[in-house]
């Protein structure tokens, strides 16, 4: 495998990510930038290192859109510059995430705005070009599906829109943004690898009364994706309901006229996340977080292969809990991606998201829970499900609301945030450096 090329066929690249959602509302709504949460900002160069020592070879960074973009024609390379530099002297290849959840705030309508296409294909174009010959990777646009639930569906983050009308506005608009995006890049540097990541999804009901509901939600999780590859023609079996919703049938038409091809499928999956039963709760359809682990890891990375033909990279994949969970699910996952490999799959990347802990998106909303899903409780009377508690009273610090997902445990010192290494990183390096 060639020093500054990852994601080779017949090859498994090793990746580690460093949690980067980068939200910096327009006005004075609040900030939510897990590289200054997590201090990262301070550590950079540091963790860098921690990366690289563990055997890495490839790390997903985010490019801080609403930072390095400060008005139309108008960037800071400074601290990016730095990043590309030191990434070259560790031989860490990067895989730049130009939009996690994030716009610049100039742009007041966010992904809704009518400059969001053109702005990001600027900044794609602009990135692509300064880099050029030295980041040969990018992500136009992290989860695409996720950025239309927490934008778009249930109102979280700009634009706080709503319903699947909200919803439908923010995903026509990524897919076209993602579109212009990649021609820019490709524009800028022919020799450039998009990587497209997208975040999985399971549905399964055990109540025939909702199997129509699991059914749409199976269908709309694959809207994005299939929007941004042009896929949603005409008679696409939900064009029909995207239009219902306020779709334009011009910006249909013009993906699929001038869609994303992406080189590499990114997959996300989270293993007590991602996989949902959908139940009646409190008279009304309600997804509930189970753990599928493994078999559900298997399932989506089929599906996504025999839909798409792409070659498939796992871009984050983690689970929450002390260092032996994860020590376990870091070796089972492992597991399923040998046996995918063994049986013909095109997998070419496993990547372990976060590197270290970061800290909950609701730290951003005083403690209350922003995910779309309950998680079951037993209350003593029987099972029931309630909404994730709140980590921590509002006011809190930040360290209050790590999640313990990564390799790398955070610890919090006099204010600082140590980087503890655990189980689960010993078993990454003797995995990922050969022996």
């Amino acid at each position: 495998m060639s020093a500054r090329r990852r994601f080779e066929a017949g090859a498994l690249t090793w990746v580690l990510g460093i949690e980067d959602t980068c939200v910096y509302p327009p006005g004075d709504g609040t900030v939510l930038d897990e590289h200054v949460l997590t201090q990262h900002d301070e550590h950079w160069r540091e963790d860098l290192a921690r990366a690289a020592e563990l055997g890495a070879t490839t790390l997903r960074y985010g490019a801080s859109w609403p930072l390095v973009h400060r008005a139309p024609g108008a960037f800071d390379w400074a601290h990016l510059d730095d990043v590309v530099e030191a990434a070259e002297v560790l031989h860490l290849e990067l895989v730049l995430d130009l939009v996690h959840y994030g716009c610049p705030p100039w742009l007041g309508g966010s992904f809704t705005d009518a400059r969001f296409p053109a702005a990001l294909a600027e900044f794609a174009g602009a990135l692509a070009e300064r880099y050029r010959g030295r980041v040969h990777h990018f992500t136009p646009l992290n989860e695409p599906l996720t950025t239309a639930s927490f934008s778009g569906l249930r109102g979280i983050w700009p634009p706080h829109a709503t319903g699947w009308r909200g919803w439908t506005a923010v995903t026509v608009a990524v897919a076209l943004g993602v579109a212009a995006a990649e021609r820019a890049i490709r524009r800028a540097n022919p020799d450039a690898v998009v990587v497209h990541v997208e975040a999985s999804a399971l549905y399964e009901t055990g109540e025939d009364c909702l199997r129509g509901e699991v059914e749409l939600l199976q269908q709309v999780a694959r809207l994005p994706l299939e929007l941004a590859l042009g896929r949603v023609g005409r008679r696409h079996p939900m064009a029909g309901w995207l239009v219902e919703h306020g779709a334009d049938p011009h910006a249909l038409d013009e993906l699929a006229r001038r869609p994303a091809s992406p080189d590499i499928l990114g997959v996300n999956y989270y293993p007590d996340l991602t996989p949902r039963d959908v139940v009646m709760h409190e008279g009304r359809a309600t997804q509930i977080a189970v753990d599928r682990g493994a078999a559900g890891l298997e399932s989506v990375l089929r599906g996504f292969a025999e839909d798409y033909g792409l070659p498939l990279v796992i871009t984050e994949t983690s689970i929450e809990g002390d260092d032996a969970v994860r020590t376990e699910w870091l070796r089972a996952a492992v597991e399923s991606v040998a046996r995918l490999r063994s049986a013909g799959l095109d997998l070419r990347g496993f990547t372990w998201w976060p590197l270290f802990d970061f800290v909950d998106w609701s730290y951003a909303s005083g403690g209350q829970s922003v995910e779309e899903f309950l998680v079951p409780r037993s209350d003593g009377a029987g099972r029931t499900y309630a909404p994730l508690p709140p980590m921590a009273p509002a006011g809190s610090g930040p360290e209050a609301y790590l999640r313990r997902m990564g390799l790398l445990r955070l610890e919090s010192d006099e204010g600082r945030l140590v980087r503890v290494p655990t189980a689960a990183s010993e078993l990454f390096r003797t995995l990922a450096v050969p022996r």
